[in-house]
This record gives C-alpha cells, sequence and structure tokens, in this order.
C-alpha cells in the first residue's frame, strides 16, 4: 500500500527552479506507484507566467491537481480559525492530507504543524520537508 502524497508551494517552487532533490524524490514517488495531489490553490500560489513556467506545467501533469470545494473550503477556514492562522493554503493543504491520509510535503514545517495541532485529528499527517 503506498500512502499518497500532497505537495504545497514549496514543492513547486523548489520544482520552478530545477531543484534536483526535489525531481529525485518524485520521480521516486512516481515509480512507487504514488498518487500524488497537489491542490488548485496551490497551483495559484505558485504559478506566475506559462511562458517562464514550462517545467512546472510538465511537471503538474504528472499531479492530481484537485480542485477545491466547498465543504473542503469550509474546513480549511474552521482550521485557521483554530490556529489563529491566516493562510488559507497552507490550511487547505492540511484539510485535504488529512482527508487523504497523505503525506505532507513542505518548505514550512512549522506552519503546517501548527495547522496539523489545532486540527487535533489521530493519525496526524506526516510531513516531510522539501
Amino acid at each position: 500500500m503506498n500512502i499518497p502524497y500532497l505537495y504545497d508551494a514549496g514543492v513547486l517552487i523548489a520544482i520552478d527552479n530545477d531543484d534536483r532533490r526535489m525531481w529525485a524524490r518524485h520521480s521516486l514517488a512516481l515509480e512507487d506507484g504514488r498518487d500524488i495531489h497537489v491542490p488548485s490553490v496551490v497551483v495559484s500560489q505558485a504559478w506566475r507566467d506559462s511562458r517562464r513556467q514550462v517545467r512546472l506545467g510538465r511537471f503538474l501533469a504528472g499531479c492530481h491537481v484537485v480542485p477545491i470545494g466547498i465543504e473542503t473550503a469550509k474546513a480549511a477556514g474552521t482550521l485557521c480559525g483554530k490556529a489563529g492562522t491566516s493562510d488559507i493554503v497552507d490550511a487547505t493543504v492540511v484539510t485535504m492530507a488529512a482527508s487523504l491520509g497523505a503525506i505532507i510535503w513542505t518548505s514550512d514545517p512549522n506552519d503546517i504543524r501548527t495547522l496539523i495541532d489545532a486540527q487535533d485529528i489521530k493519525p496526524a499527517p506526516v510531513i516531510r520537508t522539501v
């Protein structure tokens, strides 16, 4: 059984910057048959220019870019309230990871940990740092 991965904007930025370690991690995940999820709001956070982000566009073609529905949006907003934070994108990442049982790949482990702690679910999502 492969546990899915869920990527935050830090992963997309690393890929866009041609971070070889992140490319290697992603390639291994694909070889292992892992499902890779990216919330659509994460794409919005990292996407700036189609002409300059061809590499990122190709990368995203191999991921499940997941639209955010009303229930996920509400849950992320509630989580921000519980955690006393305002980063709705990070809250969406944590909310989706919890529902998928996914490992979160992030460049902001402290912010993600704060949200996971406020969510108070067991088992809590696992965090991996980019």
